[in-house]
C-alpha cells in the first residue's frame, strides 16, 4: 500500500515509517522539515504543515493510508503569552486535524490512523478542566465521526510513550540519561508520587499496521504496555545508568517529569491492562530493554 505519514520525522511516526516499510509497503513521510536520521533521510518525502496549508491542491491524491502521528501537545504552546492554552490547542487540534483529515478522505484515502493520546478515556474527569485533554478529546471525537464506509478512520490512544531511532535527538531523554548518571548535580534526585502506564514506539508501530489493516471504523483503541509508579519507572534509568539506588518519593514537581505534564492530575495514578489485544497483538513488556537502548545510545 502507498501509505503517508504525518509527523514521519518524529519518533512515534517515525518507527511507524520504519515498521511498514519493512513490511513492503510504499512509505511517505509529511513534515514541516524533511529528516537527516539515516533510517528516515531515505524515504519518499512531503513537506507540508497540516495547521497553514491547504490540501486541496491534489497533494493527497494516490495515497491508500494515512498515519496521523503530529497533533501537538504542551512542547509547541508558545511561551510568550501570545495565546492562551485554549486558543493554541483550538487552532492546532481541534480544528486543523479533523480539516487535514476531510482532505484526505476527499483525495481518495481509503483507511487512517489517528495517533491520540490516553487522557480521554483514562482521566475523563480531566475533559473540560484541562485544556490539553479537552482539546485531544475533541479532536479524537472530530476525527472518528468522519468515518463512513468508504473512509475508516479509528484512533490508537497512547500512554507515555519511549523508544530509540538511531540518530533521533529526543532532548528530554538525553537529559533523563544524564539525571540517571548523576551528572546534574544541582538537580535533587527524588520520584514525584504516582504512576502511570508505558509504551515502547515500536509496540505502536506494530498496533499501527494491524490498524490500518483491520481496525474497527470509527473506533478509539487504547493502547498500553507496562504500569509503573514514577518511583519505578525511575529506579530502573538510574539502574540501566549504573547508578542504581532506592528514590526517595517526595510531593514537590520533579524536574524531569514536572507537575504541568501531569495531564491526569498530580499524583495521579494511572493504571490498566490495554485493550483488544487479540486484535492488535503488538510487542509487550519493553520498558526495560527500551529504556537500557536509550541509556547506551545517550551514553559516551
Amino acid at each position: 500500500m502507498k501509505v503517508l505519514i504525518v509527523g514521519g520525522t518524529g519518533l512515534v511516526g517515525g518507527d511507524a515509517a520504519i515498521h511498514l516499510q519493512a513490511q513492503g509497503h510504499d512509505v511517505t513521510l509529511m513534515a514541516r522539515n524533511k529528516s537527516s536520521v539515516p533510517a528516515l533521510a531515505s524515504m519518499s518525502f512531503m513537506q507540508g504543515d497540516y495547521v497553514n496549508d491547504e490540501f486541496s491542491d491534489g497533494r493527497l491524491a494516490g495515497f491508500d493510508w494515512l498515519v496521523f502521528a503530529a497533533a501537538a501537545d504542551i512542547r509547541y504552546m508558545p511561551t510568550d503569552g501570545s495565546v492562551t492554552p485554549e486558543q493554541f490547542y483550538s487552532q492546532v487540534n481541534d480544528n486543523a486535524v479533523p480539516r487535514f483529515f476531510s482532505a484526505a478522505r476527499d483525495a481518495g484515502v481509503k483507511r487512517a490512523v489517528y495517533i491520540g493520546t490516553f487522557y480521554p478515556q483514562v482521566a475523563p474527569q480531566q475533559i473540560g478542566v484541562c485544556p490539553y485533554v479537552t482539546s485531544r478529546s475533541k479532536t479524537d471525537e472530530a476525527v472518528l465521526a468522519l468515518s463512513s464506509d468508504s473512509f475508516n478512520v479509528c484512533s490508537l490512544n497512547l500512554p507515555f510513550v519511549l523508544g530509540h531511532i538511531p540518530g533521533l535527538a529526543i532532548p528530554h531523554l538525553s537529559a533523563l540519561v544524564a539525571y540517571a548518571r548523576g551528572d546534574l548535580a544541582e538537580l535533587p534526585v527524588f520520584a514525584p508520587p504516582g504512576g502511570t502506564n508505558h509504551i515502547s514506539s515500536r509496540s505502536v508501530a506494530q498496533a499501527a499496521l494491524v490498524a490500518l489493516q483491520e481496525g474497527e471504523s470509527a473506533k478509539p483503541y487504547l493502547l498500553g504496555d507496562e504500569n509503573y509508579s514514577w518511583k519505578e519507572y525511575l529506579e530502573l534509568w538510574f539502574e540501566a545508568a549504573g547508578n542504581q539506588q532506592a528514590l526517595e518519593v517526595k510531593e514537590e514537581s520533579h524536574p524531569m517529569m514536572p507537575d504541568v505534564i501531569m495531564f491526569a492530575g498530580v499524583g495521579a495514578t494511572v493504571s490498566y491492562e490495554p485493550e483488544d489485544m487479540a486484535l492488535l497483538a503488538y510487542d509487550r513488556q519493553q520498558m526495560r530493554d527500551t529504556i537500557k537502548e536509550v541509556v547506551a545510545a545517550n551514553t559516551p
